[in-house]
């Protein structure tokens, strides 16, 4: 749990672009993900073959 803690971390301050979950950690990561206080913010882009791939938003989603 706590590397998706520093993924997200890493996401919101910029040092990555984007990150690239796999199909068998989305529902552990996704726990993680909607604790943040800026949920709003994330993306999440599902990819064929079940990967998803998150970026971090200027603006919250609606």
């Amino acid at each position: 749990m706590e590397i998706y803690k520093n993924m997200i971390e890493q996401l919101k301050k910029r040092e990555v672009k984007s990150i690239e979950i796999k199909k068998e950690e989305f529902l552990q990561f996704r726990e993680v993900l909607v604790k943040d206080e800026l949920f709003k913010h994330f993306r999440g882009e599902a990819k064929q073959g079940g990967n998803v791939v998150f970026t971090f938003l200027d603006q919250p989603r609606s």
